[in-house]
């Protein structure tokens, strides 16, 4: 990554309160960083001084070589002067305007007939062609939200910022804008800041993701890392992973856990006799040893067994311990699996992901 592409957005907030932060991360440009963590993490306080719409008691915002704030070097541009495009949750569209109309307000720069046609363009881009004319409330969830983004991008971004774009329609329609944005993200060469609280959204559509907790960034990296390395049994947790368990690094290619002898292929730079928690990520657990393997078995009994579409969500408990995966509704048919009944499974080494608590 050249230092250009690296330097598109660069962010850093702190202050004690009264909304804790100390965040700091980048965005390249065509990237799409989102930024994950509980109610309350700071998110959309992050996005806020980034747009400009909240001033942190210290921090530093540049954005495509342009400092938009700088609290030492008491710079702060309005939000006007920063060229953000930002989309609301919810949509905060004028509702005795036209689509047409609200995109048109975003470009009070420039003159007609140039104007209208940018506008129509752009609605046309996020495929509202031939609804220009009608009014946010003649419109469906998905339209509105459209006609945010179309918004956003009708000031020319610098920087896109989307807050919980998909939170206020329905499934099917999320899963639609979803595809869109997909694609929209993959013509755009500026950065997209996306804030979710859906974790399957943000694995799906971000290149990175930065995961906040209490006004503090945890850890960056894609979503793969993120998941499968966490950082900390604290970000393991905000992700969704609930296989952690506690652990002894019996030797260097050894734990003792669940009570078992466990082979690992990394320490993650703990030594012999450390107390740790280990990550045994759902992907690495299978019903039975692979091809050539007689190691790595742990045996538990079945607590639940339930069907997911063409998935079965299985819970072994194994030694006091809970494990989560899921195999084939088909495989769980065929094997009749039901609660109560002793299962074995084989344990992957090379997932297996050693952690401190925080």
């Amino acid at each position: 990554m050249s230092a250009d592409r690296a330097a598109a957005l660069s962010v850093r907030l702190e202050q004690a309160g009264p909304i804790p932060l100390d965040v700091r991360f980048s965005c390249a440009r065509g990237e799409l960083l989102a930024l994950i963590g509980p109610s309350g993490s700071g998110k959309t306080t992050v996005l806020r001084s980034i747009a400009g719409l909240y001033r942190p008691e210290q921090g530093h915002v540049r954005a495509d070589g342009e400092i938009w704030l700088d609290t030492r070097a008491g710079i702060d541009l309005s939000p006007q002067a920063r060229r953000v495009g930002l989309v609301f949750q919810d949509y905060a569209l004028f509702p005795h305007l036209s689509a047409l109309d609200n995109v048109r307000l975003a470009m009070l720069q420039r003159e007609e007939p140039e104007r209208s046609r940018i506008a129509s363009d752009i609605l046309a881009r996020v495929s509202l062609n031939g609804l220009e004319a009608r009014r946010p409330d003649q419109l469906s969830g998905g339209q509105r939200q459209r006609v945010a983004i179309a918004r956003a991008l009708a000031r020319d971004p610098r920087v896109l910022l989307l807050d919980e774009p998909f939170s206020a329609v329905d499934r099917a329609t999320r899963d639609s804008l979803k595809d869109e944005l997909a694609s929209l993200h993959r013509s755009l060469e500026i950065p997209i800041v996306l804030v979710t609280h859906d974790l399957e959204e943000a694995q799906a559509l971000a290149d990175r993701m930065c995961v906040l907790d209490a006004g503090t960034t945890l850890q960056i990296g894609t979503p793969d890392e993120v998941r499968l390395r966490p950082s900390s049994a604290r970000v393991a947790r905000l992700m969704g992973q609930s296989n952690l368990v506690p652990a002894i690094v019996a030797d260097d290619r050894h734990l003792l856990c669940c009570g078992a002898r466990v082979a690992v292929t990394r320490l993650n730079g703990f030594s012999v006799g450390a107390h740790v928690t280990a990550l045994l990520p759902p992907d690495g657990v299978a019903l039975q040893p692979a091809s050539g393997e007689d190691g790595n078995v742990l045996r538990g009994k079945l607590t639940e067994v339930q069907q997911i579409g063409d998935l079965a969500a299985l819970s072994l408990n194994v030694d006091g311990a809970t494990l989560r995966f899921r195999i084939a509704a088909r495989e769980a048919r065929e094997r009749a699996l039901k609660a109560g009944e002793a299962l074995d499974v084989w344990l992957d080494p090379a997932s297996i992901h050693l952690l401190r608590e925080r």
